[in-house]
């Protein structure tokens, strides 16, 4: 993580490669952003910045900000699985899957590709959900995610249980949709 001192200058430089991966200049780059090339100058020095401003940078550099958890999840060596379940990992998990998502990015954001894919699985095992549409986001997650023997592998090293997720699921769907 870039410390906030750093975030600014660290940023501009992201933004300032994929503007110039576009062939873009700092001159055109600005002028593509909608500010003067001398704005963009003085950013350089600063240490920060309005967000509409880099809104425009970034959107003239055709790339786009996320908002990520701010909190590591620490994976397994292998990187397929969390390394531990607790309650506060667990509900954002559970509100994910209560959202009814099925954004890949939104997905990567609280786990591991593989582990991530796994739980969708396991969604689409339980009959009050979308079957087709959380099989096609776990292939897109993990390609063979879908498939028995791979999900009988995620079942064994995964330190999600069925048996207590699922129902935790219901009752977080059924609160999201009585609010």
């Amino acid at each position: 993580m870039v410390d906030r001192t750093e975030s600014l200058p660290a940023l501009l430089a992201l933004l300032s490669a994929a503007a110039q991966r576009r062939g873009l200049n700092d001159a055109q780059w600005a002028a593509e952003a909608g500010v003067p090339k001398e704005t963009l100058s003085r950013l350089r020095r600063r240490k920060d910045c309005d967000f509409a401003t880099l809104c425009a940078l970034a959107a003239a550099a055709a790339v786009r900000f996320d908002v990520v958890p701010l909190y590591a999840i620490p994976t397994t060596p292998d990187g397929h699985m969390p390394l531990r379940m607790d309650r506060e990992y667990e509900a954002h998990l559970l509100r994910l899957c209560a959202s009814g998502s099925r954004n890949p990015d939104a997905w990567c954001a609280l786990g591991p590709r593989y582990f991530m894919a796994g739980l969708a699985v396991m969604l689409a095992s339980s009959h009050e959900n979308d079957r087709n549409g959380l099989l096609a986001l776990a292939e897109m997650l993990h390609p063979g995610s879908s498939t028995p023997d791979v999900f009988r592998i995620w079942l064994e090293c995964s330190p999600v249980r069925p048996s207590r997720f699922l129902p935790m699921l219901r009752a977080e769907t059924a609160a999201l949709h009585a609010a």
